[in-house]
């Protein structure tokens, strides 16, 4: 079992920028599949950024802007985001798949989910 803590989150003004952790715990993360989605109210829940092992991958709306990244030996991974936008609200979460799970940019197909974190982008 992983257990999944994102921190970070807060109020924050257009053009600003957050740093959003996930503390993974449980289960060796260094193998693992981690990204990041993010459910705006009365939306869907909706793919941020990935990191599987192999590639990063961005989804468009925030490419440019918003950065994956791990530590492995602290057993954290991270997004920055820069450049922030009303449109950005939402509450962010951390996700994880163990290794030979098929990763994808759908909620469905990761098996391990954190609370959320708030972020806030006033204009």
């Amino acid at each position: 079992q992983v257990q999944l803590v994102e921190s970070g989150g807060g109020l924050v003004q257009y053009g600003g920028s957050l740093r959003l952790s996930c503390a993974a715990s449980g289960r060796p993360f260094s193998n693992y599949a981690m990204g990041w989605f993010r459910q705006a109210p009365g939306k869907e829940r909706e793919f941020v950024a990935i990191w599987d092992g192999v590639g990063r991958y961005n989804a468009g709306v925030v490419k440019g802007r918003f950065t994956i990244s791990r530590d492995n030996a602290k057993n954290t991974m991270y997004l920055e985001m820069n450049s922030l936008k009303p449109e950005d609200t939402a509450v962010y979460y951390c996700v994880a798949n163990p290794p030979g799970r098929t990763t994808t940019y759908r909620p469905g197909s990761w098996d391990y989910w954190g609370q959320g974190t708030q972020v806030t982008v006033s204009s």
